[in-house]
């Protein structure tokens, strides 16, 4: 009898475990996908700067840690913000534009004059005083 219900608990405890290492390889393919959407947007963003700047080699490895760094940073902290369940849109916006400020100036940084001016007239300036008028109200 005993071993019988050691069986049961047996084969209960090994099928518990085999839908969860299901589950886990089948989360680990979400992630996966979504590793590979987030490095496919940070290429996407270095080719098109890379064509509109004309970078040199060293500023597209700049630009592509910046990229990475600030991006996984970002999505860590709203990460923390959907853990904790705010509902409060406008603090998922200060973190968005808190990092977008820091891509910014970290550009600034990194581009030479004609480039700077290139990168504020594609659009950067226009969002930059986007984001600070709504910063503002």
């Amino acid at each position: 009898m005993r071993r019988i219900i050691r069986s049961i608990v047996l084969c209960t405890v090994l099928f518990a475990g085999f839908s969860l290492s299901l589950a886990a390889q089948e989360m680990t393919a979400e992630e996966k996908k979504a590793e590979k959407d987030f490095h496919d947007s940070v290429e996407r963003e270095i080719d098109r700067l890379t064509n509109l700047l004309k970078l040199e080699d060293w500023q597209v490895f700049y630009v592509d840690s910046i990229l990475n760094h600030d991006y996984k940073a970002m999505q860590a902290e709203l990460k923390v913000l959907q853990d904790q369940k705010v509902s409060n849109t406008d603090m998922y916006y200060d973190i968005q534009y808190k990092w977008q400020d820091k891509i910014y100036e970290a550009y600034e940084k990194l581009f030479d004059e004609s480039q700077w001016a290139k990168y504020l007239k594609s659009g950067a300036a226009r969002d930059k005083k986007a984001r600070d008028k709504k910063r503002a109200k």
